[in-house]
């Protein structure tokens, strides 16, 4: 590519350590987050007339590894179209022969915080119960798929004012097109499944009883035997209702609603912990269910070979050259995929802006909105919260 040809249509800007080269279209980069996969930038698009998310691949071709993890997560992100996944808007590169071909940028929605922060946040159970459900939806669009994403965590959860909520980061993500042992070594350990510590396979599950113990590979086995024995704590001790909102008894039935889900979702053996479907119609989340969020079709992934492939780095680049081709050639004739349509959300349902409200280290260009709750109307008909009152500052 000549390089007038590259500045008729790109520009570069230095970010941090990292050099990003842009269509001119992405206007005033500021970095937002970082990460092993790539580095996050907020932006103008100057086309559409919104703030965007421009994410660089970080060194896509270094090694098979993090070739095969870019190809998958470009080719999920193409598949998936669902409300509460973010949204893939445009793949480019500056580079326009294979030979020259190193940069990959995805460019997505831009959300206004992650949970990192929200968690931090003085909620009340319907922004609780409604962020939950939304994650539910998420993952049980993911699952209906066969897909795992494996690296669910606070900052991979991402929300807007409107307290609407998306998952991203499809960088570990896995297709169980076919049973397999993962790797324990996925996930920030905090966020680990059991499953996933013991190294079980996700068809060989159970608790660590004695028969159980016999399936462990013989250092997981010999770790869990060895760990000090203590007595079962009541769930009442682990979440008191001090820490739940408790300023009514309309509250105080809701916190033990919460409290009896998670005592559901915790559960080491995954045969007896509560499913996403069993979740999403518990008393605490099934007010917000809609079947075109919770029941939308499974997303359908082309390469059915997506796990099974394994190729020399240059295999992998000019696989993923040919998606990135794919993109622009699909967005020229207009078969670029729709944003995901169903019932809409709550109009001022607000997340921030909260009495009491503290939000830590959110990026630029994050705001408050005006607070309050109104009815969802979901696509059967009139849902709401019983006595439900507008919050006030």
């Amino acid at each position: 590519m000549s390089d007038s040809k590259c500045d008729s249509h790109f520009y570069s800007v230095q970010v941090a350590d990292s050099t990003f080269t842009v269509l001119k279209r992405y206007q005033q980069l500021k970095p937002i987050g970082s990460g092993a996969q790539g580095i996050v930038c907020a932006a103008f698009d100057t086309v559409l007339g919104i703030n965007v998310a421009v994410k660089k691949l970080s060194r896509p071709f270094q090694n098979q590894t993090h070739a095969k993890r870019a190809y998958r997560e470009l080719v999920l992100l193409k598949c998936v179209n669902h409300k509460n996944i973010i949204s893939l808007l445009n793949v480019f590169t500056p580079q326009k022969s294979l030979e020259e071909f190193q940069d990959v940028y995805l460019v997505m929605e831009l959300m206004d915080a992650n949970l990192c922060q929200v968690i931090h946040m003085e909620l009340d159970h319907e922004r609780m119960s409604y962020l939950l459900y939304q994650m539910l939806c998420g993952i049980k669009h993911l699952h209906s798929a066969g897909i795992i994403h494996r690296d669910l965590k606070p900052s991979n959860i991402v929300v807007k004012s409107d307290c609407t909520l998306k998952i991203l980061d499809f960088g570990l993500a896995r297709t169980a097109c076919t049973n397999f042992m993962m790797t324990p070594y996925v996930v920030t350990r905090y966020y680990r499944a059991p499953e996933v510590i013991l190294g079980m396979g996700y068809k060989e599950n159970g608790t660590p009883s004695a028969d159980f113990m016999k399936k462990l590979q013989p250092t997981v086995r010999n770790y869990v035997e060895n760990r000090p024995k203590y007595p079962g704590i009541k769930f009442e001790e682990l979440f008191p209702d001090w820490i739940f909102p408790s300023e009514s008894d309309r509250d105080k039935l809701k916190t033990s609603q919460a409290r009896d889900l998670l005592s559901k979702m915790l559960v080491v053996d995954p045969d007896k912990r509560i499913s996403v479907d069993e979740a999403l119609r518990h008393p605490y989340i099934t007010v917000w269910y809609d079947p075109a969020e919770a029941e939308a079709p499974p997303p359908k992934i082309y390469d059915a070979q997506l796990e099974e492939r394994e190729h020399a780095i240059e295999e992998w680049k000019e696989l993923i050259y040919k998606e990135v081709m794919d993109w622009e050639e699909r967005s020229k004739n207009g078969v670029v995929k729709d944003q995901p349509s169903g019932a809409t959300y709550p109009t001022t349902f607000s997340l921030f802006g909260m009495p009491h409200l503290h939000v830590y280290s959110v990026h630029p260009g994050f705001h408050s909105a005006p607070i309050g709750l109104e009815r969802r109307t979901a696509a059967s008909g009139s849902r709401s919260w019983p006595n439900l009152q507008t919050l006030q500052n």
